[in-house]
């Protein structure tokens, strides 16, 4: 059956229109009657599936095993670590009633799991032979979010969480790079995604923390997105759990954990940093279909098409390219948008002038260059372009971030050009003391947040450019 198709939303049109399009166009999710909360559609969870696949055997090859968790909390575990507690408390959804009968105890649905963790690491740690103890779950996570958007920012989401106890803090912090490392690797060789490692100021680190370390994004609207954390929780909740072991001093003394996440965020990030007016743009790695086949045929020549195809297919099958063929009634214009939409990295199309010249015409999706490959030299030239193509999306994501990041010396400065449109103008860096009132003071006149101290220049320090204290260099952003 024909289907109607219409042109997106421009992104210079509406941002906001164009996601939304873009996410339900291409089947990646759709909304559930739960306020907040999305369906993960097929497409878009293969998109999920490859990332797992991925980061979990990253995740193991840092000594790092799978668990599991509940997904429900006994409300006083948050309250034990007063800063936790006061962090996501505005966040947490509840459970007090069994059909008509109260809880004795309120339950937490889980908005992440250091407090249920550590309440078990207090039994599976004895002594300094326990550790460090690495574990690591995928599981989904609820905060009942003011404002949502798929992927962005929902309800509920999925994610993995990392949590590592260990006996010195030196090694803690060691854990803490190491994760922040695989994210930033991972994003970059994966997703083509680039970022900028730093660590979070006082006001920006995450509730618990001694400190909080980023990769931070800039998609193609010039917000930022926090894509993935890393965090030193230090001896915070192994105090407030009682996780102590015996060392080889004899003495009992508290571990330094840590903590770890990366959520389907990150499928956010990959639509608005990468996509386009056509719709999606997914590097080759993490497209569930690397290749679209179209037939372009009429009932007389179908089976000489649907036979010269097989072929195409045996070679795309030897190489290991995912791929799919699509026999449906709609037009070859039809499916080129449709493949497009879906961003598909490249189009095969197969006709009757490609069969007789023994070749199939070869459209990629970056681009739309294309190329006519004989049938024989497909094996060495789609590997070839499947590379080029995430190499290609990978730099001019590096080349966007980097011509928009501005360096300014002052507020009036700062205030002049963040203030001057409603739309963001990309990453701000400057020297910030790194004051939770002054930083209060900024989001309040400017909309504009701390993203990062990037690790690359975190031992500079110069004059804060808004209160003449010492400061780091320090990138700040509108963020989603």
């Amino acid at each position: 059956m024909k289907q109607d198709q219409k042109s997106l939303t421009p992104r210079s049109t509406s941002q906001s229109d164009w996601y939304t399009e873009v996410i339900t166009r291409a089947k990646l999710a759709d909304y559930s009657p739960v306020r907040g909360c999305m369906v993960i559609r097929p497409y878009g969870y293969a998109i999920w599936e490859r990332i797992q696949a991925e980061m979990d055997k990253r995740i193991k090859a840092l000594g790092v095993q799978n668990a599991y968790f509940p997904v429900f909390i006994p409300y006083s575990f948050l309250q034990r670590e007063a800063d936790h507690v006061e962090g996501f408390a505005p966040e947490v959804a509840l459970v007090t009633h069994v059909g008509d009968k109260e809880l004795e105890e309120k339950l937490v649905v889980r908005p992440t799991s250091e407090t249920i963790i550590y309440e078990m690491f207090k039994d599976w740690i004895q002594s300094y032979r326990d550790l460090p103890l690495k574990v690591n779950q995928w599981c989904n996570i609820v905060r009942w979010e003011k404002r949502t958007t798929p992927f962005l920012r929902t309800t509920e989401f999925l994610w993995q969480e990392g949590h590592t106890a260990h006996a010195t803090r030196e090694e803690a912090d060691e854990m803490v790079k190491a994760g922040l490392d695989m994210y930033a690797a991972f994003a970059e060789e994966f997703l083509a995604i680039y970022s900028i490692k730093g660590r979070k100021t006082e006001a920006e680190k995450f509730a618990g923390a001694e400190y909080t370390t980023t990769f931070e994004c800039m998609m193609k609207d010039k917000k930022a997105l926090q894509s993935g954390t890393s965090h030193l929780l230090g001896q915070g909740f192994a105090k407030a759990f009682d996780v102590q072991y015996l060392g080889e001093d004899g003495d009992k003394h508290y571990a330094w954990t840590t903590s770890w996440g990366l959520s389907t965020r990150i499928i956010g990030a990959i639509i608005l940093m990468h996509g386009d007016d056509k719709g999606l743009v997914l590097p080759p790695m993490i497209a569930p279909t690397q290749a679209l086949i179209v037939p372009i045929f009429k009932a007389e020549n179908k089976d000489a098409v649907a036979e010269y195809i097989s072929k195409v297919e045996a070679s795309l099958k030897q190489q290991g390219i995912r791929y799919e063929v699509d026999w449906s009634e709609n037009s070859p214009g039809w499916k080129f948008s449709e493949g497009e939409m879906r961003g598909i990295p490249l189009r095969i199309e197969v006709g009757s002038k490609d069969m007789d010249a023994g070749v199939v015409t070869v459209v990629k999706r970056t681009d739309s260059q294309k190329q006519q490959v004989q049938l024989s030299d497909l094996e060495s030239t789609l590997p070839n372009l499947l590379e080029t193509i995430q190499t290609e999306i990978y730099e001019s994501a590096k080349k966007f971030t980097n011509e928009n990041i501005i360096e300014v010396s002052t507020y009036e400065e700062f205030k002049e050009l963040v203030n001057k449109t409603d739309e963001a103008v990309g990453f701000v860096k400057t020297y910030f003391c790194g004051d939770k009132d002054v930083e209060a003071q900024i989001k309040e006149e400017t909309k504009y947040t701390s993203r990062c101290v990037p690790l690359e220049t975190y031992d500079q320090e110069g004059k804060c450019f808004i209160t003449g204290k010492p400061g780091k260099l320090t990138i700040f952003g509108k963020a989603y």
